[in-house]
């Protein structure tokens, strides 16, 4: 029997890929909702310590900490779901680019290689093709940036509603900082300026990954 791989034209073969083609579509679909799945919780966790903060007085501005920390653990959580995504998204796209436009075109070597080598290795051996820090920074940029920043309004809202007494000055905005006697003004304002820091500064190092759509300009304007 030959190794040879079975020609595009063959009609079991088209049938095997459209099949193998459809069902790693459902794949990325369930991840993709799973993506959502850890936004939507992250959302609701911040309005409920929203509502909680806002409607009662006697709450400390330090409950947005604990905030920050259910954020940082969904994002986290969201990051290692998207690695999974891209990585049965990459197979979804090699198929898409290797196989599907050849046929839309009607060219047989059109975009020819050894993409069918790629993926066979790859079910063999699945590997994600992005590390750690990239899917974070992704999924930062994309969604999380957002909802620090809301966060970080809102602390600060909170203290300037709620302390007592009423913040006039720059001195009186940083004794406000401080939680009673165990938690010391310095700590809260190095939080403060870390987190915005840390968000700021991932988001901007991940503007320049590539995402999963590109805007190529005018030759993108279709009419239908």
């Amino acid at each position: 029997m030959s190794d040879q791989p079975p020609p595009r034209a063959d009609a079991n073969y088209i049938t095997a890929m459209s099949h193998f083609y459809r069902g790693e579509v459902g794949r990325i679909m369930a991840w993709r909702a799973r993506l959502d799945n850890t936004t939507n919780w992250a959302i609701t966790a911040t309005s409920t310590i929203f509502t909680v903060a806002f409607s009662i007085e006697r709450v400390p501005h330090i409950i947005f900490v604990f905030n920050i920390a259910i954020v940082t653990i969904m994002l986290w959580i969201e990051a290692r779901r998207y690695r999974f995504y891209d990585a049965f998204r990459a197979r979804v796209r090699m198929l898409e680019a290797h196989f599907l436009v050849p046929v839309v075109m009607q060219r047989a070597s059109a975009l020819e290689g050894d993409w069918r080598k790629l993926i066979a290795e790859d079910l063999l051996l699945p590997g994600f093709k992005i590390s750690k820090w990239e899917a974070l920074g992704r999924r930062l940029k994309r969604n999380y940036v957002f909802i620090f920043i809301i966060i970080l309004v809102a602390w600060i809202t909170k203290i300037f509603l709620h302390a007592q007494p009423p913040i006039d000055s720059w001195a009186g905005f940083y004794k406000a900082l401080s939680v009673g006697t165990s938690i010391p003004g310095w700590f809260v304002a190095f939080f403060l300026f870390a987190t915005f820091a840390a968000v700021v500064g991932l988001s901007w190092a991940a503007v320049r990954l590539p995402g999963e759509f590109s805007d190529f300009g005018p030759r993108r304007g279709w009419k239908i």
